[in-house]
C-alpha cells in the first residue's frame, strides 16, 4: 500500500488537469455568443482605415523553417550545458550519446538547408560580364585602358 501512496499526487494532478481542460471547453461553449458575426466584424481592422487589398493568405514556409532551425539549436544548447558540466563522470558512454545527438541535430540542419530554409529571395542567375581571364586578355584589357586614358 505504501508504493501506491507515492502516485496519489500524480493522479490528483491528472484529474485536476482533465477537469480544468474539460471545464474550460464546456464554459467557453456555454458562455460564447451564438449569433453569427456580421461582415463588419469579420473584416480586418486597420486602425479605422478601410483596407485597400486583401492580406496574403499564407506565410512562406521559409519563416517556419527558420523557426525550426532556432528551436533545434536552442534544444541542442539546453542539452549541451549539462553534458559540459559532468562530461568527466559520463565517460565514453556520455561522449557517444552526445555525438549521436549532435549528428541528429546536424542531420536536421542539413534537411532544413536542403529544403531552402536559408535561401531568401528569388534565385539569382549570374551572367558572365567579361570573357574568362587569361594572360593575353588581361594584357589586351590593360593596354586598351591606357590607350583610352591618353
Amino acid at each position: 500500500m505504501m508504493d501506491v501512496d507515492q502516485y496519489l499526487p500524480i493522479l490528483g494532478l491528472l484529474i485536476l488537469g482533465v477537469l480544468f481542460a474539460s471545464g474550460s471547453l464546456v464554459m467557453s461553449a456555454w458562455l460564447a455568443p451564438h449569433k453569427r458575426p456580421t461582415d463588419a466584424k469579420l473584416a480586418p481592422y486597420e486602425c479605422g482605415i478601410v483596407p485597400e487589398y486583401e492580406p496574403p493568405q499564407r506565410f512562406p514556409v521559409r519563416f517556419y523553417l527558420v523557426a525550426m532551425i532556432f528551436v533545434i539549436f536552442d534544444i541542442e544548447v539546453v542539452f549541451m550545458y549539462p553534458f559540459a558540466v559532468v562530461f568527466r563522470q559520463l565517460g565514453l558512454f556520455g561522449l557517444i550519446e552526445v555525438v549521436a545527438f549532435s549528428l541528429t541535430v546536424f542531420g536536421a540542419l542539413l534537411f532544413l538547408v536542403s529544403e531552402g530554409a536559408l535561401s531568401w529571395g528569388p534565385v539569382k542567375h549570374l551572367t558572365p560580364g567579361m570573357p574568362s581571364r587569361t594572360s593575353s586578355s588581361t594584357i589586351v584589357r590593360i593596354g586598351a585602358d591606357s590607350e583610352q586614358a591618353a
